[in-house]
């Protein structure tokens, strides 16, 4: 889509912490609004609709959307947006194991700025299935590059604990 759209799309999610819980149907109807000017077959307009029912408390309705996003051939970052997303909503479906799923590959994808909640996700849906030791070997992992010091005895932590 063009700058101008990506802009406006963008200008209504920096609004949604003013609209209340009870107003959760006015802010999904100005994303609609805006995927209303999208060519019927983009991918964009499943995305932007699924994250507007998934920021509102509808896991159950953003999932649809998600898949529908990907199989339209949504790539990249908001491809991988997407897939972060729909896991989390999967788990919160109780769909934990297809979270695992679609999130397992990413961890070995390109790097960029959304590794880290990849694995924050993926340690979700894996204590959603009862594995625990797994997701917060992960979670220390991404914690580790980030700590002042500590990062080696971190990482070798996070190791230790799906070696065992």
């Amino acid at each position: 889509m063009n700058q101008d759209w990506e802009d406006r799309v963008a200008a209504a999610w920096a609004t949604f912490d003013e609209y209340p819980q009870e107003d959760a149907a006015a802010f999904r109807a100005v994303i609609d609004a805006l995927v209303a000017e999208l060519p019927p077959d983009s991918p964009l307009g499943p995305f932007e609709r699924g994250c507007a029912w998934d920021s509102t408390g509808h896991s159950d309705k953003a999932v649809p959307l998600y898949q529908e996003a990907l199989a339209r051939g949504l790539d990249g970052y908001r491809g991988r947006r997407t897939k972060i997303q729909l896991a989390s909503s999967l788990r919160n479906c109780g769909r934990a194991g297809e979270g695992v799923e679609l999130l397992t590959p990413e961890l070995d994808a390109p790097s960029d700025e959304l590794d880290d909640a990849v694995r924050a996700c993926l340690a979700l849906c894996l204590s959603g299935l009862g594995r625990d030791r797994e997701g917060l070997s992960l979670v220390l992992e991404a914690l580790a590059p980030h700590l002042p010091r500590y990062q080696r005895s971190m990482a070798n932590y996070a190791r230790a604990l799906v070696a065992e």
